[in-house]
């Protein structure tokens, strides 16, 4: 399977993880480490490698808070918002300088592109972003790509570069996902745990063909005070890309060899792959890009509509109104506590909140010239 899957690769997205960069070798606790100089050596060369087989690279790097907080001597187990914007502000041109000097030591040109959730929810600025990578590796530059650290908020509190990962190789268009972490891949219980029992250790999970809850519990919160994420992060991101058609794998990347391995079809890491065809490239923005601004439960007649018979949602299917929002939002829509789908919504909360229930003909009378007879159309709409 692994061997078919990279006759396909002609671009790849590479997911360097804070602690995978991090100087390890100095015997400093996680929070004194800053950027290893030698592992970021030792990856121009793997990637350079895999440039020569005629493989598109876009790298997504964490580690500018981390070369941050090293430039400015923070060491405590706790920043605020404002101290770690300061320390991406630093530590980003810090870490592509890094960057660039490795790689163009291997005849290399790298492009620092910083991207933020703004970028990627409005459509336009989705495309330029798009073309932007597109026009770098038409010219034989590997774009690096990272969150815009220095001036957002959302992203340094709850956004991480595992979905970053994932949401530029659905962009991109590759053809497979590697996400380089610390840990060797997804595994049957809590790795972290030693048992005094080897035969009853926690076994790694070699191949996942579709996300489910218990998958989703096994995958624990990172344990590294470098990284913004963890297990269960990386598992959201590949089932962003299992949507979309693109494999991926969660391999260790502290192995400095693990991608001459990867491309040599060496089983490691746990592969995320269903084979399945993607949903199209407009409504897995919607279903996987979009932050959603609200949430529409429905009743059971307007879920089966939607689920089983491929319907528009009607005003008359919507029992509750979540969250503010105004017209062409994406919204969740749950029925009995799950969420079953998502979509573009033609009111605005407040106007919502008025007509949900009602019939159409009393609608129409309501609103007048506003009027939409549904609430989230079927081409707005994708099936969770």
């Amino acid at each position: 399977m692994r061997r078919e899957i990279l006759k396909a690769v002609k671009r790849v997205v590479i997911k360097i993880g804070s602690g995978v960069i991090s100087d390890h070798e100095s015997g400093r606790t996680a929070l004194e480490r800053g950027l290893s100089e030698k592992r970021i050596r030792s990856y121009a060369r793997r990637i350079k490698h895999i440039t020569d087989l005629g493989v598109e690279v876009i790298l997504v790097s964490s580690g500018a808070i981390m070369a941050g907080r090293q430039r400015l001597n923070l060491v405590r187990s706790t920043l605020d918002i404002p101290e770690k914007q300061a320390c991406a502000a630093i530590g980003q041109s810090f870490l592509m300088r890094t960057y660039e000097h490795f790689f163009d030591k291997q005849g290399l040109k790298v492009a620092q592109i910083l991207l933020g959730h703004d970028d990627l929810e409005h459509r336009k600025r989705f495309l330029n972003a798009k073309h932007t990578i597109e026009a770098l590796l038409e010219r034989g530059v590997i774009p690096i790509v990272n969150e815009n650290d220095s001036v957002t908020v959302d992203e340094i509190k709850i956004g991480d570069n595992d979905t970053l990962s994932a949401n530029v190789a659905c962009m991109a268009g590759a053809q497979l996902l590697v996400i380089l972490s610390d840990v060797d891949g997804l595994f049957d219980g809590d790795p972290a745990r030693a048992r005094k029992n080897a035969a009853d250790a926690p076994k790694l999970i070699p191949h996942v063909d579709r996300i489910t809850a218990d998958i989703e519990q096994l995958a624990g919160k990172s344990r590294n005070p470098l990284s913004v994420g963890g297990m269960y992060t990386k598992v959201l991101a590949a089932k962003k890309t299992m949507s979309f058609g693109i494999p991926t794998l969660v391999v260790n990347g502290l192995d400095g060899k693990i991608l001459d391995r990867i491309f040599a079809g060496a089983a490691v890491g746990t592969l995320f792959w269903s084979g399945k065809n993607k949903i199209r490239d407009r409504k897995h923005w919607i279903a996987h890009t979009l932050k959603p601004a609200g949430t529409l439960t429905v009743d059971a007649g307007a879920c089966k509509a939607i689920v089983e018979r491929g319907k528009s949602l009607l005003p008359a299917g919507v029992v509750k109104v979540e969250g503010a929002f105004e017209f062409g939002a994406s919204v969740r829509i749950v029925s009995d506590g799950s969420e079953i789908a998502r979509g573009l919504v033609n009111y605005s909360s407040g106007a919502l909140d008025r007509i949900k229930g009602m019939k159409t003909s009393a609608i129409r009378n309501l609103v007048g010239t506003d009027f939409y007879e549904e609430v989230v159309h079927r081409d707005d709409l994708v099936i969770l």
